[in-house]
């Protein structure tokens, strides 16, 4: 009966909400150079991105550790999965191709998705034991794969299980769960198993991120903090300094924004 009432209040918008002014940010430094995009891991280490399609690997006190110039062979890459801080995740979707870096960023192996006749996929990520999750788009479901790309597990076609198609735009693996991102249907959450838990109210989020217990993201003026385990949302009106921001990022303590060529770094109180 727990589990059920859980499900339901999650399917229901959370209501809990917290207005925050400026003070909430601290400003820890700035990070200046030739940067297109960027994420980041959950030990605060900085992938920037540059415009010869070049990745750097910062670490917390933004000096540069390690670099990535194989450029071009696979052109430029799409997405960057670092929420393993020891593996990091390419994923070049003009290839349909998926490389897999060390924590030094050295190629590991590198996975075609055609030859598994996966031709159409936007979201991957790694998966708690070390394997990597894709959402084929052509069948609708959410796979799993090892680095050699040997399907090991796939849900039903979602179109049958939820009676729609989906279109995830971004995969978490957070906390024993899967957290699929739809913009438009909100955020689906499954166990390994591929059983739905639950269906978040969280839509048209820019910059969505989840970092442990929290998910984070931009709509319109605001910046957006939902702590998944108690339905809270604290909200913050865009400080006037981060206006102009081109790509926002997050850990549980730290936000991160691209700015005119520099990534601004501010604590989260």
């Amino acid at each position: 009966m727990k589990s059920i009432i859980n499900i339901l209040i999650g399917l229901l918008l959370p209501i809990i909400m917290a207005a925050q002014d400026d003070s909430a940010f601290v400003h820890i430094k700035t990070i200046k150079g030739d940067i297109v995009d960027f994420t980041v891991d959950n030990l605060d280490n900085i992938y920037i991105i540059n415009s010869k399609n070049q990745i750097r690997k910062l670490d917390i006190n933004g000096d540069s550790v390690a670099a990535f110039n194989d450029v071009r062979k696979f052109g430029k890459a799409t997405f960057i999965d670092a929420s393993n801080p020891l593996k990091v995740l390419l994923y070049y979707k003009d290839f349909t191709t998926v490389v897999v870096l060390d924590r030094f960023l050295n190629i590991r192996n590198s996975i075609d998705l055609r030859k598994q006749n996966i031709f159409q996929v936007k979201a991957i990520s790694q998966s708690y034991d070390n394997r990597i999750w894709i959402f084929d788009e052509l069948e609708n479901k959410l796979k799993k794969m090892d680095e050699d790309g040997r399907l090991l597990q796939e849900t039903p076609d979602f179109r049958l299980l939820l009676g729609k198609a989906i279109s995830p735009v971004r995969i978490f693996d957070e906390n024993k769960y899967v957290y699929l991102y739809d913009s438009t249907n909100g955020i689906y959450v499954f166990d390994y198993f591929g059983a739905l838990k639950n269906n978040i109210l969280i839509q048209h989020w820019q910059n969505l991120k989840i970092a442990g217990n929290y998910i984070f993201g931009l709509k319109a003026d605001s910046l957006y903090r939902y702590e998944i385990s108690n339905f809270r949302y604290d909200e913050w009106k865009i400080p006037e300094q981060l206006f102009q921001s081109k790509v926002f990022n997050f850990t549980a303590t730290r936000l991160y924004a691209l700015k005119n060529d520099a990534i601004e770094i501010y604590s989260i109180r």
